[in-house]
Parts: C-alpha cells; sequence; structure tokens
C-alpha cells in the first residue's frame, strides 16, 4: 500500500505540496517500479540506514536530476553490525527522514522491517570472494561487516533493480566492495560516487556526529585536517612517512586512531610511492570518545 507524504515546506510557502509515495511492501513496491519502467522511466536508488543528513540529499538530488524515479530506502541492516550494542544505538528519526526526503523532491521511500528484507525461506546468503578488498581498514577492524554490507545491497537492488545506484565517497571501502560485486555478479546497474558533503567548519557529515560530546565535537576536526595536511606532504614524503606522521597527530587525549592508510584506490592495497598509480586515497578510522568516526580524501585521481 503507497501512502503519499506532503512537503511541509511547500505547503508553508502556500504552493502545491510535493508528494512522495511510501512504501512497506516488497510486492507493492515492484508494481508501482514496474509501470514506471514499462514507460521507459529510469530509476535511481540510493539505499540508506536513516538517520539523514545533507550528505545523504546530495545523492537524492544527484539521482533526481538524472532519472525519472528516485527511491531512496530506509533500513536499519542488522546484519552489518558486529557490535549489537552499535546496533541498539543507531539513531532512528524516520518522521524526519521523511521530511527530509521530500524536500528534495525524492519520489518513493521504501521502508521495510526485516521481514521484509529476510524473508523466512528466502535464501538471501551471498557467497562472494572479495580478498583482500574485504580484510584491510574496515574490513580488519569490523570483521563480517562487509558481508553483512554486501548482502544487504544486493537483496534491495535485486528488489528496487534500479538503473543506476547512489553511494557516498564517504564509505570508500564499502563502495569499491559493491563496485566488486557488481562487476562479480555481471549486474547491469551503473554506480554513481558522490562527493563527501562536509560542514562549514571541516567535519565529514555523519549520522554519528550527533553522538558526540560538544568539547569532542570541536576536536573531531583533526580528521579532516589531518588528512589535508597530509596530502600537502604528498611532494617531500613517502606514503609510509605520511601515516607515520598522522598517526601521531591523531593519538591526543579522548582519541584513539585504528588506522591511516594511503592506498591504491582501486585495490585498497597500500602503496610504496605515489607514483606506483594514478589513483590514491587516503582513509582514517578513529574514535572520538565513544564514537567511531571514518574520513576519506583523493590524494590523486589523473
Amino acid at each position: 500500500m503507497a501512502v503519499f507524504w506532503p512537503n511541509l515546506a511547500f505547503i508553508a510557502n502556500a504552493l502545491l505540496p510535493f508528494k512522495m509515495y511510501l512504501f512497506k511492501n516488497v510486492n507493492d513496491l515492484q508494481s508501482h517500479l514496474n509501470k514506471i519502467r514499462k514507460k521507459g522511466g529510469k530509476i535511481g536508488f540510493v539505499p540508506t540506514m536513516g538517520a539523514l543528513h545533507h550528505g545523504h540529499l546530495s545523492l537524492i538530488r544527484q539521482s533526481v536530476e538524472a532519472n525519472d524515479c528516485t527511491v531512496c530506502s530506509i533500513f536499519v541492516n542488522p546484519t552489518q553490525f558486529n557490535d549489537d550494542a552499535d546496533l541498539e544505538k543507531y539513531p532512528r528519526t524516520v518522521a524526519k527522514d521523511m521530511a527530509m526526503l521530500t524536500s528534495v523532491d525524492n519520489d518513493v521511500l521504501f521502508l521495510p522491517d526485516v521481514s521484509e528484507i529476510y524473508p523466512p525461506g528466502l535464501n538471501t546468503e551471498l557467497k562472494l570472494d572479495f580478498g583482500e578488498l574485504a580484510t584491510v581498514m574496515e574490513g580488519y577492524f569490523r570483521p563480517g561487516h562487509f558481508d553483512g554490507m554486501a548482502q544487504v545491497v544486493k537483496r534491495l537492488l535485486d528488489i528496487v533493480e534500479p538503473h543506476s545506484l547512489y553511494m557516498g565517497q564517504k564509505d570508500f571501502q564499502q563502495l569499491a566492495i559493491v563496485r566488486n560485486m557488481l562487476t562479480q555478479l555481471k549486474m547491469p546497474i551503473n554506480l554513481e560516487m558522490c562527493a563527501i558533503i562536509r560542514q562549514e567548519d571541516g567535519l565529514a557529515m555523519s549520522s554519528r556526529n550527533v553522538r558526540l560530546e560538544p568539547a569532542l565535537r570541536e576536536k573531531a576536526l583533526l580528521l579532516s585536517q589531518t588528512l589535508q595536511k597530509g596530502k600537502a606532504k604528498m611532494a617531500t614524503q613517502t606514503p609510509a612517512e605520511i601515516q607515520q606522521w598522522a598517526i601521531k597527530e591523531l593519538t591526543i587525549p579522548s582519541f584513539k586512531p585504528e588506522y591511516f592508510e594511503i592506498v591504491n584506490a582501486i585495490t585498497l592495497q597500500p602503496i610504496e610511492s605515489f607514483s606506483d598509480t594514478d589513483y590514491v586515497v587516503a582513509c582514517t578510522a578513529v574514535w572520538v570518545g565513544e564514537i567511531r568516526l571514518i574520513d576519506n580524501l583523493i590524494y590523486k585521481n589523473k
């Protein structure tokens, strides 16, 4: 069953309200999307776990501009959390999310229960070997995370069957693994990487930022600052030297860096020299108090 959610901002401006379809059932969603496909319409898809911010909305905007119908899903996927407490604490702000989606003219919201994504009797297990893509950085510190992520993305893609998939650069390793999954499964879906959206002071937008203590929120700028300063050292220092310097920079009271890696942006493997490849990214993960933040910066792409 579809329902409409009026865009309150449009109503306040005395204009015609934009209306968004909301589906909780797979069959109803697919029936709606099939009608669009039969008319030759293109479908863009933005999978999220909710707690939306302007970074998510930038993905929606890009999809809306390029497609006839944009689908956003909100589903907090239990299989990609390796910490039950983290799953429990993950913010759930559906009413706010819906208002934000209508503000950027999102067409369809898919808001399924766990039983819709993982129904009894349906084998959604994904048996793919991502090799070293999944064992470094996030894969090392969050074992099993990418198995759960790939499983739910594949399931959602099977449900929505989009022409294009929009994912944010901030989760760079996740994006690399999804790209690899699409290649392995020969899925004819265009993957669009959308740039990181940062707050005015440079902090990468994240659903976790709201959980930072005020004093640590300001200090969290150190992540993006260190990434930028590291890039400035490329002409005079090796990747290993910059990594060593960065870890020291990030090792301050209330901070616990897990990694700062400078890698080939396709293979995610360490490089010895910046001349080794034309596509280089620096990625970092740091515990800031009780909150784990990630960020990255492309150092070279030519």
